[in-house]
């Protein structure tokens, strides 16, 4: 890697890993970035989901043909998410801080494979960095890597930062 870079992407879900791979990318990629580059913290917010414990869709009383939706249930919920994205965007600023570098944030909303494709593309980032959450076979059928989605299908060159053998590293939470 012998060029230097316009736009660089560290995505980051609040687990070690990425936070992992944000310190990597700073030590390893941000004295590349020409003057006037930008270094990109990305984070993909999941929407309100029944697999996180919530559905703000509508929800259904007096049978399947009323639907009213709970306009402070989708509220509390959005809240919620907001909170936890603050708590490791926070937790990202402060590994950069410490590092003396300055990046900026980005929040996007959705399924994380396809949203840090389309992040990537509209910024035209010339690298994405990523950590590799290392889940079992089972895991990784269910859900599929986003990583390894990453890595075929991003406009731009991947490096996907592992943790080291045998180490294994709970997600950060923020005391959420």
């Amino acid at each position: 890697m012998s060029t230097q870079l316009r736009n660089v992407v560290v995505a980051v879900d609040g687990s070690n890993e990425s936070m992992n791979a944000l310190r990597w990318a700073l030590h390893n990629v941000s004295v590349r970035l020409l003057d006037g580059g930008s270094f990109v913290v990305l984070h993909v917010q999941s929407p309100p989901s029944i697999s996180v414990g919530i559905n703000p869709g509508s929800i259904p009383f007096g049978g399947a043909s009323y639907d009213v939706e709970v306009p402070a249930f989708k509220a509390a919920i959005e809240d919620h998410q907001r909170r936890i994205t603050d708590a490791i965007l926070q937790e990202a600023l402060k590994i950069c801080a410490e590092n003396n570098v300055i990046v900026k944030t980005h929040v996007v909303v959705g399924n994380p494979k396809r949203k840090i494709c389309e992040v990537v593309d509209e910024i035209h980032a010339d690298l994405l960095v990523m950590g590799n959450r290392a889940f079992g076979r089972f895991k990784r059928m269910l859900s599929g890597s986003v990583s390894k989605y990453c890595s075929l299908q991003a406009s731009c060159p991947v490096i996907i930062v592992k943790a080291e053998s045998g180490q294994t590293l709970p997600a950060y939470y923020g005391g959420l």
